[in-house]
C-alpha cells in the first residue's frame, strides 16, 4: 500500500515521500545537485480550480459546462 511504501526503511532512507497537508506523496523527481524540486502546497480538491484552469486555457464557456455537468467545480467555490 501507499502507506506502507512511506514507511520501508529504503525510502526513509532516500526521502522518496513527503506529507504536505497530511497528505504523504510522492518526493519531486528527479533531484538535481544545484536545482531543487519543492512542492508549495498539498493537492487540490477535485473541482477546486476547475474554472480558473479553464479559463487559463482559453475555454469562453466555462459556466455553461459546469452547469451542463460536462465539468464539475467544487461546491465550495464560486
Amino acid at each position: 500500500t501507499m502507506s506502507e511504501a512511506a514507511k520501508h526503511p529504503h525510502n526513509v532512507a532516500r526521502e522518496t515521500f513527503i506529507e504536505i497537508d497530511g497528505v504523504v506523496q510522492p518526493a519531486p523527481a528527479p533531484r538535481f545537485s544545484r536545482t531543487h524540486g519543492a512542492v508549495s502546497h498539498g493537492p487540490v480538491a477535485a473541482g477546486e480550480n476547475t474554472r480558473e484552469v479553464l479559463q487559463s486555457w482559453g475555454v469562453k464557456n466555462v459556466d455553461d459546462l459546469i452547469a451542463r455537468g460536462v465539468v464539475k467545480q467544487s461546491a465550495s467555490v464560486k
